[in-house]
C-alpha cells in the first residue's frame, strides 16, 4: 500500500467486511464479493471525480486512476492471499494435512 495503514484503516475494513458477511445468509459468498467489488469500484470512481474540476480533467486522469486502484488492489490481494496460505488451518478451521 502507498502508506502504512493505522488501526482506523483496519477498523473500517472490518466494518465493511462485517456488513458484507451479513448479506451471505440471503445470497452467497460470490455474490456478496461481487457486490463489494462493485461498491469499491463505484466509490473509487467517485473519489477520483472529487479530485477533478470537470469531466474533461476526469477523463484525462482516468487511466492513471485505473492503474493506481488496480495496483493497490493487486498488492492487497497478494498480501491477504499469502496471509491465508500461511494461516489456512487457523482461519478456515481446517484440519492440517
Amino acid at each position: 500500500m502507498a502508506n502504512e495503514p493505522d488501526q482506523d484503516f483496519y477498523n473500517r475494513a472490518d466494518a465493511i467486511i462485517e456488513l458484507t458477511n451479513s448479506h451471505i445468509a440471503d445470497s452467497s459468498r460470490g455474490k456478496a464479493s461481487a457486490s463489494l467489488m462493485y461498491a469499491n469500484a463505484r466509490f473509487s470512481a467517485w473519489v477520483s471525480a472529487c479530485g477533478c474540476r470537470n469531466a474533461e480533467e476526469l477523463a484525462a486522469s482516468k487511466q492513471q486512476a485505473v492503474d493506481y486502484f488496480l495496483e493497490e488492489f493487486r498488492l492487497m490481494l497478494e498480501e491477504n492471499l499469502t496471509d491465508y496460505v500461511e494461516n489456512y488451518s487457523r482461519y478456515m478451521n481446517a484440519n492440517p494435512d
